[in-house]
């Protein structure tokens, strides 16, 4: 077994693990794939704080995200097909978030449905929707969530129509893949992946197919599912829709200030700022470029999370710096699920965990709840140590 010591190494190992469609699925951006990548290279420009002679033995990550206490304040962000990056994905990423004490959110378009996965785990975790115009599957939907436990709603809002990912279109991606010549010599080559795909039984879009009134198959799902984003999404459904649900919400996709401001608005719980990895708008500001402005429009204690590049310890003690009072991973989890199952989650979280435990210590920081903007290098500081006046 190779050393896994950060979670590029994850990422490498899933690439050869998983077939190319799946894999091409998570690592890659809209059209150019710019704001996928900004999303990793602007926390490269925020600088931390090196402080020494402090005191720090007792260092701590507990914290808590949405009146829960967690481990360390990070969560697994939706990631749809998860089930086809492993057998049972879903199921293996919850009971990882759930055994690391940390949030796992659902997504509508998992493999594993929400009664799998309520099932698999006994343990409380969180939904994400999309809007959809289908009123009695959204009722429906929203109904099993709340019998299997769901306490936390995360609306997604930046989807009413899927961003253009060229690779998708190239290899014509579909869950579970059609068995094309080059789709079969391709699985082939992954033989962990088929045995494990062959000892399961949920291959399709479990939360969907027998519940959504005429889909009984994925012929049915992709006309379904093409027909259903909900393009007339405004604020006012947004309202709707978390009244509908009458528990907490997080609304997903805000990347714009005036956005900000709107949502908490609407009655909202929390704001998850993010850009879908880059996956919609290419050309779009990164995520932790827009945090800072979006903390100010919504002021100091209204919460608000990040997701979006995250995927080392440092770039998620940088959100939190900036203003995030705690971080989503998707890509660096799903590079674990896909490299090694549930054990993979766990070191990619025991990865992130780490990190961000090593960069407070040497910022001179004891708890989490302490590491603020104070810790990042700035202009104004640079300028107030070299006028004489720190």
């Amino acid at each position: 077994m190779p050393v896994i010591a950060e979670i590029e190494d994850l990422r490498r190992m899933h690439r050869r693990r998983v077939p190319r469609m799946f894999y091409d699925y998570v690592d890659v951006g809209s059209w150019s794939g710019s704001t996928y990548r900004a999303n990793r290279d602007d926390f490269d420009r925020i600088l931390l704080r090196q402080r020494v002679a402090r005191d720090i033995e007792r260092r701590s990550l507990a914290s808590r995200m949405m009146g829960e206490d967690v481990s360390m304040p990070v969560a697994l962000a939706p990631v749809g097909l998860l089930g086809m990056q492993h057998a049972d994905g879903e199921i293996q990423a919850a009971r990882a978030a759930r055994d690391a004490g940390v949030p796992f959110t659902l997504s509508t378009m998992s493999i594993c449905s929400i009664e799998d996965v309520a099932a698999a785990t006994r343990a409380p975790f969180w939904f994400q929707l999309y809007t959809l115009r289908d009123e009695e599957f959204l009722d429906n939907v929203l109904d099993r969530a709340r019998r299997a436990g769901v306490e936390m709603l995360v609306l997604t809002l930046d989807l009413q129509i899927q961003g253009q990912r060229h690779a998708d279109l190239r290899n014509a991606m579909t869950a579970p893949p059609r068995l094309t010549v080059a789709n079969l010599i391709d699985m082939a080559r992954r033989p962990h992946w088929c045995a494990g795909m062959a000892r399961t039984k949920r291959r399709g879009f479990g939360n969907i197919i027998g519940h959504a009134r005429g889909v009984t198959n994925m012929g049915d799902l992709m006309e379904w599912t093409s027909r259903q984003f909900d393009q007339r999404l405004d604020w006012a459904r947004v309202e709707q829709i978390i009244a509908k649900w009458g528990g907490k919400v997080i609304l997903k996709g805000i990347n714009d200030p005036e956005d900000a401001q709107r949502a908490v608005q609407t009655g909202a719980d929390a704001i998850l700022v993010s850009n879908h990895g880059g996956r919609q708008l290419d050309g779009a500001p990164s995520t932790i470029r827009m945090l800072p402005a979006i903390r100010r429009a919504v002021g100091p204690e209204y919460p608000l999370y990040l997701d979006g590049g995250v995927q080392s310890g440092q770039a998620a003690l940088k959100a939190i710096a900036s203003g995030a009072d705690g971080v989503f991973i998707g890509r660096a989890f799903t590079y674990g699920l896909g490299a090694m199952g549930q054990a993979g989650v766990t070191r990619a979280i025991e990865i992130i965990r780490r990190e961000m435990d090593i960069t407070m210590a040497l910022c001179g920081v004891n708890d989490i709840a302490d590491f603020g903007p104070h810790c990042l290098w700035s202009p104004e500081l640079e300028q107030t140590f070299r006028e004489g006046r720190g």
